[in-house]
């Protein structure tokens, strides 16, 4: 169960006002590094990478106190197989998931259905985790409605197949985020990592376009300042800037210059 004091993810990503700045923790997900990037006062969310580092369940439960300690919100990229896939990363206490790899309208209605309680999915019940204050809720009812009104669903696009669906992906009711997966994007349009090149642009306009007709936030993790004004100029509002291990490289190219006179590197 997520404190008092944390924002409600869904809510807060809706904020026109601001642009949320986020951080990926993957391969070096420790509780303390994670407290450590929270206490900085540089990110509003952090959220953790279970498709590619394939993070186990009590990493995720020990990632999202961490970061409920420093009250920052928290959610998890994973690869959306089953439904056991999508609930146990919220029974671990992060505010949602992200669905990567995601193709059809058909798989994003069956994600939402494996997120939320009746009647907004069918998410299997349990409520001794986390989230359901290891059964402490007055009501199993009063534990169905807080879940549901704090799950966080993101849907990310970063196929060709999802975005020649874009448009109905972004209306399934209860999406609450479309994040921009530009690098696999790219190579699915065949200009792997040609992050300036005209394709890559066009098809970010069209989830843009997509969004809005929704209104539903769009999302991108942006590779320097002129990538992330190009999102911005599109209408994200929620930019993921920062990875833990381009932290900890630029933390060690930094050491270069002031310790070049004593070391000679």
């Amino acid at each position: 169960m997520p404190s008092r004091n944390i924002a409600n993810l869904r809510e807060l990503v809706r904020e026109r006002n601001r642009i949320l700045s986020s951080v990926l923790v993957g391969q070096l997900c420790d509780p303390k590094f994670i407290e450590l990037l929270c206490m900085s006062g540089k990110f509003d969310i952090v959220w953790f990478d279970q498709e590619h580092v394939g993070l186990t369940t009590q990493q995720i439960e020990n990632a999202a106190r961490a970061a409920r300690s420093v009250g920052i919100p928290s959610f998890v990229r994973l690869y959306a197989q089953n439904y056991a896939d999508v609930m146990r990363p919220l029974e671990a206490g992060a505010d949602g998931i992200m669905a990567a790899m995601v193709r059809t309208t058909a798989e994003v209605e069956k994600i939402m259905e494996w997120a939320r309680f009746y009647p907004q999915g069918m998410r299997g019940i349990n409520g001794s985790g986390v989230d359901g204050r290891y059964g402490g809720y007055a009501s199993r009812d009063a534990y169905f409605e807080d879940a549901n009104r704090r799950a966080f669903v993101a849907i990310q696009i970063e196929t060709a197949e999802a975005l020649a669906e874009v448009k109905t992906i972004a209306k399934v009711p209860g999406v609450d985020m479309i994040f921009v997966g530009p690098a696999d994007l790219s190579q699915s349009l065949g200009i792997p990592g040609q992050f300036d090149h005209p394709k890559l642009w066009l098809a970010i306009d069209e989830i843009a376009a997509a969004c809005e007709a929704a209104d539903v936030p769009m999302a991108a993790l942006a590779v320097g300042v002129p990538m992330a004004s190009k999102f911005i100029d599109r209408g994200c509002r929620f930019i993921t800037h920062s990875v833990d291990t381009w932290l900890v490289q630029a933390g060690l190219a930094g050491l270069d210059e002031p310790w070049k006179e004593i070391f000679g590197r």
